[in-house]
């Protein structure tokens, strides 16, 4: 089955009852059993809820993987990962990531006894001198965030095999649309379904999938126990989104190259962060590990001054600034204040993390409004 009919039909049947072609919002909070422990395979929604199980099912077909399981948030997702390791473990991650990694991973996990080692994952060598006896897990995330640097998947999960260390890949800014970790060889894939799953600001949740059935096991145990799980409301709200997943990557795509490739020619713009340009230093990585570059990208204005980039920030109209991505709608983010702030400013420029660094979420407007109101902002 290809992707696009996938996203449409994968994981969901029409309503039993009703023969209803969408999935039914279970607002219920438990079910009426015939005798004690004889039940219809439900018995209190933090355990199961149908409408959460149809997308645990679809988010599966669409990674090419067996399990589905959803969280609260993109950060529960985290979360539950983590918890499935213990004090004195080492977790090898990319040193460029998502705020919220960072935070959940240093200030949560790490008082714990979990140890954290954030290094350059461009470099294999980095991270095979990062390994040691106690690493137990790789964790990924490709194009990273916000520096959109590309890591090579089936090179790390080799290694990961190898030595017998887990792998995580978050894959939030590709999709599954775009690029498939559990192909690859990574163990898990995490997503928050929040951004390109969703699609369309308009709810939060996570969501983790995996083709090996014990972990599968633990990650369930781990999300009933813990509870962080995402209401029925939430699940219909991505169920509808992913059925149009595959028309608006495209379009993502489409608007995202354009954009790139017009910012890298003008006077004003000092540097480019986007894996469709032939200048990015994985582009070729991208285009063997990805079907399309996606819609994120950042830039910097040329003399790296501060208020230069928060004027061209405030001046935009159609972009509008705010934190997330991946909707529909065109967000500009400034990742040093906003989805960056919880790392350390001298750990943000090690990696390259520039204090005027502007990070676009290009959606799928008409993309010649975008651009002239990108003109207008920078001047």
């Amino acid at each position: 089955m290809k992707f696009g009919t996938k996203a449409i039909h994968a994981g969901v049947e029409p309503d039993p009852t009703t023969g209803a072609i969408m999935t039914p919002i279970y607002q219920t909070s438990t079910y009426v059993q015939e005798s004690p422990g004889k039940h219809k395979g439900y018995e209190y929604s933090r355990t199961h809820n149908p409408t959460r199980t149809a997308l645990q099912n679809a988010l599966a077909a669409l990674e090419n993987g067996k399990h589905g399981i959803c969280y609260a948030s993109g950060l529960a997702a985290t979360d539950a990962v983590l918890k499935l390791f213990r004090p004195g473990d080492e977790i090898i991650a990319t040193n460029d990531i998502y705020g919220g990694s960072y935070r959940i991973m240093k200030r949560i996990f790490e008082p714990f006894g979990l140890v954290f080692h954030f290094v350059n994952m461009t470099d294999i060598n980095e991270v095979k001198s990062a390994i040691s006896d106690k690493t137990k897990l790789i964790w990924m995330e490709t194009p990273t965030n916000p520096l959109l640097r590309l890591i090579d998947i089936e090179q790390i999960t080799a290694i990961c095999r190898e030595k017998g260390i887990q792998s995580v890949v978050d894959n939030t800014f590709a999709s599954p649309y775009l690029q498939n970790p559990l192909d690859l060889g990574a163990d898990i894939v995490m997503h928050s379904v929040t951004k390109y799953l969703g699609g369309h600001s308009d709810t939060v949740m996570g969501a983790l999938m995996t083709n090996n059935d014990e972990l599968a096991k633990q990650l369930a145990f781990i999300q009933n126990a813990s509870g962080a799980v995402p209401g029925p409301q939430d699940c219909f709200l991505v169920l509808r989104g992913i059925k149009t997943l595959h028309i608006r990557m495209q379009r993502h795509c489409e608007n995202a190259f354009k954009v790139a490739h017009w910012l890298e020619t003008h006077p004003k713009v000092g540097k480019v962060y986007y894996p469709g340009l032939a200048s990015h230093p994985g582009h070729d990585l991208a285009r063997r590990q990805m079907r399309d570059f996606g819609g994120m990208l950042s830039f910097e204005l040329k003399g790296d001054i501060y208020e230069d980039a928060v004027k061209t920030m405030e001046r935009l109209n159609v972009f509008s600034l705010g934190e997330s991505l991946g909707g529909v709608e065109s967000l500009c983010t400034h990742p040093a204040s906003m989805t960056h702030a919880s790392i350390p400013k001298e750990e943000r420029e090690k990696v390259g993390l520039k204090d005027t660094l502007i990070r676009l979420s290009v959606g799928i407007e008409d993309v010649e409004d975008l651009i002239e109101d990108l003109a207008q902002a920078i001047g």
